[in-house]
């Protein structure tokens, strides 16, 4: 093979191979305490297994350079001390409902985030929890605003 054809077959083979996304390395997505969360709405009682994002590191990478979730799965952030919040979905490929818990464990608000977005969802008020679902998840359950969240 000529070094011309060579080198064109390396750049080549190089484009197919994925580079890890920065921070991705610092971010484990793996080996979270899990837990259960159900929600009450007018539909019923739906309980999902949720990983908990206990850490400032673990909060921080949430569902970042995840690209897919079970069903049936969230993430928790538990808000310590409670207060009101904001998150974003910069560096997540999966459109997530946000669902902000008041301290009385009643839904206050719900976001749905679309990937990479840097634009910041607050929370409608002071927030003891955030649980992440999939998107259109809430939207299937009839959750809103005053349902009941029990962890």
């Amino acid at each position: 093979m000529n070094p011309a054809r060579s080198a064109a077959v390396l750049f080549s083979l190089a484009l197919l191979v994925p580079l890890a996304p920065a921070g991705a390395a610092t971010c484990p997505n793996s080996g979270l305490r899990t837990s259960k969360v159900s929600f009450e709405t007018a539909k019923g009682r739906f309980t999902y297994k949720i990983e908990i994002a206990a850490s400032a590191q673990e909060q921080a990478c949430g569902m970042m350079f995840r690209d897919s979730m079970a069903p049936g799965v969230g993430m928790a952030f538990p808000m310590q001390p409670p207060r009101a919040t904001g998150f974003w979905m910069e560096n997540t490929p999966l459109p997530l409902d946000i669902i902000y818990v008041s301290p009385a464990g009643r839904v206050l608000n719900v976001r749905r985030g679309t990937p990479y977005s840097r634009e910041v969802l607050n929370s409608a008020g002071i927030t003891a929890d955030v649980i992440e679902l999939v998107a259109g998840e809430a939207e299937r359950i009839g959750l809103k605003p005053g349902d009941r969240v029990r962890r």
